[in-house]
């Protein structure tokens, strides 16, 4: 008998503490908050970063016979519809010429702005600057400059590469190689953006 009461002691211990349960679990569930902040857009591409590439052709610079330097003005909205932001990265190739490789195919040569070249009068250097609407290309030289060959100031074909500041900051990845860029960023020779500016 006293085994029997025990066990109903013991069921109505075990209903409270059910009955305690359910009732707290209900209490804690009030109205809904009011709706979290929207987060920012992320970016398409390999880890949800992409940049992007454009290549220019047709570049012709002007010279400055004051300044004794040449330059060319490339608007980013005349060869891309692609987002550039202040943060953003922005790196710049020239084209140099192609390059026979052993399987008997050809592979272009670009090289990476800033780019010296040490001519029989003197050392001329390409460089740049640029905002999130333009970048300016310059050639800057020790000589007169007015005597330059046109093989290094008209019909350039230039590469510009736009890296998104969170990747740009992130990446630990060799500039000077464009290869190593766009595999870095995800892209493929194919999604290049070509423009002729003439």
């Amino acid at each position: 008998m006293k085994t029997n009461q025990k066990s109903k002691i013991m069921n109505k211990f075990y209903t409270i503490i059910g009955a305690m349960l359910i009732v707290f679990t209900v209490a804690c569930e009030g109205p809904q908050g009011p709706p979290g902040f929207d987060g920012n857009d992320g970016f398409d591409g390999a880890d949800g970063i992409q940049g992007q590439v454009v290549e220019v052709e047709g570049v012709n610079f002007g010279y400055d016979d004051v300044d004794n330097i040449f330059s060319t003005l490339i608007n980013f909205s005349d060869v891309t519809d692609f987002e550039v932001f202040e943060a953003d990265a922005v790196l710049v190739y020239r084209w140099t010429g192609t390059v026979g490789l052993q399987d008997g195919s050809d592979a272009d040569l670009w090289s990476q702005i800033p780019q010296n070249y040490f001519l029989p009068e003197g050392t001329i250097q390409y460089v740049f600057e640029h905002t999130f609407v333009d970048t300016e290309i310059f050639i800057e030289g020790n000589f007169d400059l007015s005597t330059l060959s046109t093989d290094f100031t008209d019909d350039q074909i230039f590469r510009i590469v736009f890296v998104p500041s969170v990747f740009a900051n992130a990446s630990k990845m060799d500039t000077s190689n464009i290869e190593n860029v766009m595999s870095a960023l995800g892209i493929e020779e194919n999604q290049v953006q070509k423009l002729e500016l003439n």
